[in-house]
């Protein structure tokens, strides 16, 4: 690569990450606003050009990441936060000693729950799992696994701060986060499977359970 080539893609990668600060803000309106609408865009758009997949909004593997990057942020920044993961040295946490392992648990986390939603969506509706089949309802579902992270980080940050107004909208904001983000994957898996209430129900809860499980159970055996 010679230096002409060298300045053309640094700057295509300054353009790329700059458009992000425009895109992630609409994104993750979009997802609190139209959660389900959202999830059917990022279906859709795998059926296009590659070219022009994903032209009004960040591909969702990628909204997901960025939005665990600034919740992660957000929380180093945070004046007297320290993370009770990272604080606690009892137990199974004391293997999450650092900020660093905490990003690679939380990415784990908010990675697995998704494949796992997923994995169930194509099991519900008798669905072979593979390789292009588990990619739709995979990319649908890092859309509100973004923010769902975004707000859980954030709610939790609030919940310890000192004033009680504000530790207690921070309680509010994490407990919203947790029912919608239930509400959300309830309506979109019956809609997919087209099963009863209570069957969906128990597909949507062991779905995200069982996620975070094996979530754990991965970033413990890699620290």
């Amino acid at each position: 690569m010679n230096f002409m080539q060298l300045l053309q893609s640094l700057d295509e990668l300054l353009y790329e990450v700059m458009s992000w600060l425009v895109f992630f803000p609409i994104t993750l309106w979009r997802t609190i606003t139209r959660p389900l609408q959202t999830m059917a865009y990022a279906d859709s758009e795998l059926y296009d050009k590659s070219s022009e997949q994903y032209a009004d909004a960040l591909t969702p593997p990628l909204f997901l990441l960025i939005a665990l990057l600034l919740s992660h942020a957000i929380e180093l920044a945070s004046t007297g936060y320290t993370n009770p993961i990272v604080a606690s040295q009892k137990g199974m946490a004391a293997y999450i000693d650092s900020d660093t392992k905490l990003l690679i648990l939380r990415m784990i986390i908010f990675s697995i729950i998704p494949l796992t939603l997923a994995v169930a969506s194509l099991v519900g509706r008798g669905t072979a799992i593979t390789r292009e089949s588990l990619r739709s309802p995979f990319y649908a579902q890092c859309y509100p696994a973004g923010a769902f992270a975004l707000a859980i980080g954030v709610g939790t940050i609030l919940v310890h701060d000192a004033s009680d107004l504000v530790s207690w909208f921070g309680g509010l904001l994490f407990c919203t986060a947790l029912i919608m983000y239930f509400a959300i994957q309830f309506i979109w898996l019956r809609q997919i499977m087209r099963r009863g209430k209570v069957i969906t129900g128990l597909y949507a809860a062991t779905s995200i359970f069982g996620g975070f499980v094996i979530a754990v159970l991965l970033a413990l055996l890699f620290a």
